[in-house]
């Protein structure tokens, strides 16, 4: 190389260099590939994280010119290979909702103006399926012009309608609790108290300060034990709910009772389970249940079980005797000349000899055997586990020995009288109470006859009415072909406005061979026949068609009250018959009223609310007549579809008079307990104005009776509805008719 010539040697070192400046290129041109690369590679990992951070959040991305008015939108979305595809439209005409709009432009106003560091808004937008819906945006400004204006604004947005959805639900939910009648409490899995709402502190005294975060124990009450509320507290754990009645304790110390409901539920968010206490103080209504309970079965005068709960002792003595095989007795007692000492000594006095009366027979009797007073001087007595009839005359004759001794009414006072009694016997004479008690008051009067203080036992001769019994069954086998049968119709006053408000249809029987017959007698007939099916049915038939002739003739605002037998509600298709007389003659089901005995619901309660509710689908309305003379139960009745009670005579009778707090009592505890259980009340048997100012002073709805006016055919009730309709009149004692005079 050293010979080599110079010109060789440059040349040579040129070539080296262009060399080494072309490899310097390729490696600067490829370290300039690879960053490139690298930069499109970190370029696609920052959009791919940015569409997985917009798809996962559920965000919009979006860019608003303010110059050009012009929304453009970026969504992420999967493809149909379920790959992050993004998706731009350009919307030229963006809807926000009128109302929230003023909103919007205010807020952004605010921004661009520099009076916020970032614009937020929540509003409604219109969707792609029509539906508003709401946005929660947020956005700063990516561009301004040359002045320093913001021209363009970019931010993302989320759609939160399911959000407020829940949270007014959440707020609606509030309102309720804090609203509510009932007390509400929120408990955790341990029962310590989360929330209550106002009605809690009015029930209990509590303050919402005082009880969250305590055991609910704290109003645990001391009469019930400790293991009742630990019972009730596993099953809530276990069964998720549980329901009853509960005393509780107020902050005060006084003790109430309560019906209470709880409920699990889910705390939304942490998944912890809560329960829902919903409770209602119950401690008025339950000394009212009782205090009519009691009025209901015993005889406030003599404290002695009445008709009622003799009628329940009696049925389950006969189950227990034919159970056993044994014998029983049914004695009945009348007071000789009772009402004559009555009225010359005063009701006063009267009262104090059945007060004697009643604790002398519980002195003979013993506490093994029922004694009841059934009303006015009688009384009754009932044997069981008889070995046969001698004792029960053995015991007859020990009351009357027992009453040779005269009553001593007071310090200074005696009085003597005597009994008459008959005797019927299980299984002897009948096979149920009313038998039982039907025959031992024939036997009684057999007595009085005999020339009083003594006793008979019942014999088949005793009564002839059993050898008419059967010859009324067979010509009650006829009566609707023979058209013996007729209706008539009593009107019901309504006491707040004076309109005539409903009728009720009465049947009447006469009968060419036995003349008027009272329904009291060929009724029950007619039911232990089975007569009573087709009877009934021309009765609800011909009552409507009556009806549906008012109705014809302008009367189109009474409700018709028709009776109905246990018979026809237990044993018939009533509502299919029901459905067709309605159909047939055009009255609507709001206008017909089934009237039942309370008798009969209480001696099926569970059929007959089966079948009751059935009618109140229709939209016919059911009542409960003779209220307290049957066999009384509250537990039931409030139960039961029932719309109307109507309250015997027998408890109107004195009322108004002067010293009746005994029907008073009973009359205005049952108009109240009605209408807590929202049932309209109808008193019977109104005779006199102080009778109606009475019942027009306690609240009574509606009243029915002589002085009103007596039962009157179709057409004469037909002019009394249409004279009445004109010229509306108020009831008073100088319009009322002779109570004692026979309906027509």
């Amino acid at each position: 190389m050293l010979d080599m010539p110079s010109s060789h040697v440059l040349a040579l070192l040129v070539a080296l260099l262009v060399l080494a400046m072309a490899g310097m290129a390729i490696a600067g041109h490829r370290r300039r590939e690879r960053e490139q690369r690298d930069h499109l590679r970190a370029m696609r990992e920052r959009e791919q994280r940015l569409r997985l951070s917009l798809w996962a959040s559920n965000e919009i991305y979006w860019q608003y010119d303010l110059e050009k008015r012009e929304l453009e939108r970026t969504r992420v979305e999967p493809d149909l290979s379920d790959d992050l595809a993004v998706q731009v439209d350009l919307d030229k005409d963006h809807q926000i909702h009128p109302e929230d709009l003023p909103l919007v432009l205010d807020r952004l106003r605010e921004y661009v103006t520099g009076g916020t560091q970032m614009f937020l808004s929540e509003h409604r937008i219109m969707g792609e399926g029509g539906q508003w819906q709401w946005m929660r945006a947020r956005g700063r400004a990516i561009a301004r012009n040359e002045i320093g204006h913001v021209t363009r604004i970019a931010g993302t947005a989320r759609n939160v309608t399911s959000i407020r959805e829940k949270e007014r639900e959440r707020r609606i939910a509030n309102e309720v609790m804090h609203n509510m009648a009932e007390s509400v409490a929120v408990v955790d899995a341990e029962f310590r108290f989360v929330a209550v709402n106002p009605a809690f502190t009015r029930m209990s005294g509590y303050e919402a300060a005082d009880v969250i975060g305590k055991d609910g124990s704290i109003i645990n009450s001391d009469q019930q034990d400790e293991a009742f509320y630990e019972k009730s507290r596993d099953a809530m754990q276990q069964q998720g709910c549980w329901s009853g009645e509960m005393w509780q304790k107020r902050k005060d110390g006084r003790d109430f009772l309560c019906a209470v409901q709880f409920n699990a539920i889910v705390e939304p968010g942490s998944r912890k389970r809560l329960y829902v206490v919903v409770a209602s103080d119950i401690t008025d209504r339950r000394r009212i249940e009782q205090e009519l309970r009691y009025l209901a079965n015993y005889d406030t005068l003599t404290n002695l079980p009445n008709r009622t709960l003799l009628a329940e002792r009696l049925s389950r003595a006969i189950v227990r005797a034919r159970r056993q095989g044994s014998r029983m007795a049914l004695l009945f007692l009348d007071l000789d000349r009772f009402k004559d000492i009555n009225d010359s000594l005063g009701h006063a006095t009267g009262d104090r000899i059945l007060r004697a009366t009643a604790q002398r027979l519980q002195e003979v009797v013993g506490d093994g055997h029922t004694v009841a007073r059934i009303g006015g001087d009688e009384f009754t007595v009932l044997l069981e586990d008889l070995s046969g009839g001698d004792e029960a005359e053995r015991c007859a004759q020990r009351i009357i020995d027992a009453f040779d001794a005269p009553l001593r009414l007071d310090d200074r006072h005696e009085i003597a009288i005597s009994p008459s009694i008959g005797i019927s016997l299980f299984p002897d004479h009948a096979q149920v109470p009313t038998d039982l008690l039907k025959h031992a008051d024939t036997a009684m009067y057999q007595a009085k006859a005999a020339g009083r203080r003594t006793f008979l036992r019942y014999a088949d001769a005793m009564d002839g009415d059993i050898r008419r019994r059967a010859t009324l069954i067979a010509a009650l086998r006829k009566v609707v072909e023979r058209g013996e049968l007729r209706l008539v119709y009593q009107p019901q006053l309504v006491l707040a406005d004076g309109r005539i408000g409903a009728v009720e249809a009465l049947l009447r029987w006469n009968s060419p061979e036995h003349g008027d017959v009272p329904p009291s007698q060929f009724i029950p007939l007619a039911e232990e026949s089975g007569l009573i099916v087709s009877i009934g049915e021309w009765v609800l038939r011909e009552a409507c068609n009556t009806l549906a002739d008012w109705r014809r003739d302008g009367i189109d605002n009474v409700l018709m009250s028709v009776n109905v037998s246990a018979v026809q509600l237990l044993r018939s298709d009533l509502a299919q018959t029901v459905q067709q007389v309605l159909r047939e003659t055009g009255v609507p089901a709001n206008q017909l009223e089934l009237e039942l005995t309370e008798s009969v619901l209480m001696a099926n309660a569970e059929h007959a609310t089966e079948r009751l509710q059935t009618f109140r689908r229709l939209g016919v309305s059911i009542a409960v007549d003779d209220f307290g003379t049957g066999y009384s139960s509250l537990a039931y009745l409030r139960r039961l579809p029932i719309t109307t009670l109507k309250i015997d005579k027998a408890f109107i009778d004195d009322l108004g008079r002067p010293g009746d707090s005994e029907d008073a009592a009973i009359t205005t505890t049952v108009i109240a307990m009605a209408h807590s259980l929202g049932l309209r009340v109808v008193a019977e048997g109104v005779e006199t104005a102080e009778q109606q100012r009475f019942l027009l002073q306690h609240g009574c709805d509606m009243v029915q009776g002589y002085l009103l006016s007596g039962p009157l055919n179709s057409l004469d009730c037909l002019r009394f509805l249409q004279d009445w309709q004109n010229t509306p009149q108020v009831v008073s004692a100088s319009a009322r008719l002779d109570p004692a005079a026979s309906p027509p």
